[in-house]
């Protein structure tokens, strides 16, 4: 199966901040921006993945992504929060590429490797809809729909269970820790950096002593 992948990026004045009050004051538009560049170039690098499209208001953080090659879609009017563009955003790429699965990604996937993505979506077109948890395992990074099937996103707060609930499949493919890696404190970024964090994050992260 072929992907259009959705990637929601929040202003960048309001992220990260669970880590900027850690990791020895990094900037955190800078960090989120970073996360979401690597996390787009991998998904771009990706073999099954046609496209990526990302959902912002943001003209900064839509600039730099779609210098990257991301197709940006605005928010959807009055806002509605991170489902509600999910929402919106599966449903613009769909009316464009109808044949396409469509899979929602978490923006703070710094250490995303295109080989594991690629076997989350491979086995994810097994499924009409399909998730994977994240490295916590209460929430979600990835979540698949296939042509004709709505996403149906429920993400924030305990994702996981939410999304089993809906009956999508779980996906329990092991060594896909870069797929399931998303950053919001120091300790994410100390795994995501262990694991080999995209240029843009290291660029920022790779002086600091504490993250080794």
């Amino acid at each position: 199966m072929v992907w259009t992948l959705v990637v929601p990026v929040k202003p960048l004045t309001l992220a990260k901040s669970r880590l900027v009050r850690g990791a020895a004051h990094l900037p955190g538009p800078a960090l989120a921006l970073a996360f979401a560049a690597d996390t787009v170039a991998a998904a771009l690098a990706c073999g099954p993945v046609a496209d990526v499209a990302v959902v912002t208001g943001d003209p900064r953080a839509g600039a730099a992504l779609a210098a990257l090659g991301a197709r940006v879609v605005p928010e959807p009017p009055g806002g509605g929060g991170l489902n509600a563009a999910l929402a919106h955003g599966a449903r613009t790429v769909r009316e464009r590429r109808p044949g396409h699965g469509v899979a929602t990604l978490n923006a703070d996937l710094p250490a995303l490797r295109p080989a594991e993505l690629g076997r989350v979506l491979d086995f994810a077109a097994q499924f009409p809809r399909a998730f994977l948890a994240d490295a916590a395992g209460i929430g979600t990074t990835l979540l698949a729909a296939a042509p004709g099937t709505e996403l149906a996103p429920a993400f924030e707060g305990r994702s996981r269970a939410r999304h089993a609930a809906s009956g999508a499949h779980e996906i329990p493919l092991p060594d896909v820790e870069s797929v399931r890696r998303d950053v919001d404190t120091e300790a994410d970024l100390r795994a995501a950096v262990a694991l080999g964090v995209g240029p843009r994050t290291a660029a920022l992260t790779g002086g600091l002593a504490l993250l080794g």
